[in-house]
């Protein structure tokens, strides 16, 4: 079989160390050194972008028509959009999320020179002070502030602690791996797609795989702000494969077991040869999926295209309940995932055309035509 055995050991041991390290977008310097690192462990050659975008490349038989798997580093988080008269943090969201999530939720404030830790809070938080006005008050930026863990009631207090405008808050994950497979975190998107990726070439490693051209492995840096793969992919790169959370929810086909193929998202639909080839691999390889289409969703092929890079896309998921918010996922999925990555990597390249930028009709690709199946004839004319 084409695809390869995943060591979901080391999956998951990865995952757990990527959830560890604090990665919202515009503060991802230490997950790249992780990534960085464990890819040159592996025996990849790593190269990094001025801002730190992460191009791993994996020898193949051919340069031309390259084959390029990505997923983000970076993920949700926040940012200080003011230091209040009472000496707590007003915030902004970096990359889009509710704050009915934030809520509650643990964070770091890391300033120039320090970190702090604190609590982001609703503005009325205290039943016994403001009885039913904790229910009713409305949802939103606006209406959460951080109460951060340190000696300071006044906006001066908090300044001379070195607090500032700008400064990026980073939310705790807080997750739990359970024994039934399920994991709870935050930040699983995309974390859980880059322990699949570095799974995926853990296992074409150990097995000495062979592939029919150069294989890329990207790792972008600002997806959440739809940055994404628009300027670290390089010409010779025919078709890209994004890693990414599917969203396993009422009114959606995705599923937190076996891989989701997305067939659309709301930039378009993905390239017709590249996700019905992908869909044929799960067939043939035995591996569980299920197509879905997202409304309300992009990803890091969507920055690719619309950066002018001609390529062929797709979008392959793990599914994860109550995406950019109470995330959780199962192992099954992460798996199965890795296991397509692998025989999509090792996989005859189809389209030899591909192999050149420009081309006339000769070899270019066919879809079945409109007309099939009608029951009429067009005119001849």
């Amino acid at each position: 079989m084409a695809r390869h055995s995943i060591d979901t050991d080391y999956l998951v041991a990865q995952l757990q160390a990527l959830l560890h390290i604090p990665s919202p977008t515009g503060y991802t310097d230490s997950v790249v050194r992780h990534v960085s690192e464990e890819l040159q462990r592996l025996g990849l050659t790593v190269e990094l972008t001025r801002r730190g975008a992460i191009r791993a490349l994996r020898q193949g038989s051919r340069r031309a028509a390259a084959r390029a798997i990505v997923s983000h580093v970076d993920t949700l988080g926040a940012q200080v959009k003011s230091v209040k008269e009472n000496g707590r943090l007003e915030l902004v969201p970096i990359g889009t999320w509710s704050a009915r999530f934030a809520e509650g939720a643990r964070a770091t404030i890391l300033s120039e020179d320090a970190s702090f830790r604190g609590t982001i809070l609703p503005l009325k938080a205290s039943g016994h002070t403001f009885n039913e006005e904790v229910d009713t008050l409305p949802v939103g930026w606006p209406y959460v502030e951080l109460r951060i863990d340190a000696h300071t009631r006044s906006k001066d207090e908090t300044l001379k602690l070195g607090i500032d405008v700008g400064d990026t808050v980073a939310i705790d994950p807080q997750p739990e791996f359970t024994d039934s497979g399920f994991i709870v975190s935050r930040h699983l998107d995309n974390k859980a797609g880059v322990a699949v990726m570095l799974a995926s070439i853990e296992a074409l490693e150990r097995e000495k795989s062979a592939t029919p051209v150069d294989t890329h492995w990207l790792f972008t840096i600002a997806e959440e702000v739809g940055v994404g793969a628009a300027s670290i992919l390089t010409a010779d790169v025919a078709s890209m494969v994004a890693v990414d959370n599917g969203t396993s929810a009422p009114g959606q086909n995705s599923s937190e077991f076996g891989v989701t193929v997305a067939m659309a998202d709301q930039t378009g639909p993905f390239d017709y040869h590249l996700t019905k080839k992908l869909v044929r691999l799960c067939r043939d390889e035995d591996i569980r999926f299920q197509k879905d289409v997202f409304r309300y969703y992009r990803s890091d092929s969507a920055s690719a295209v619309e950066a002018g890079h001609d390529v062929r896309t797709a979008l392959v998921t793990f599914g994860v309940d109550a995406s950019h918010g109470w995330e959780r996922i199962h192992v099954h999925a992460l798996r199965s995932l890795a296991e397509l990555l692998t025989a999509y990597a090792v996989s005859p390249l189809e389209i030899e055309r591909d192999m050149q930028q420009h081309g006339g009709l000769e070899g270019f690709t066919e879809q079945p035509p409109a007309d099939a199946g009608l029951g009429f004839e067009p005119d001849a004319d």
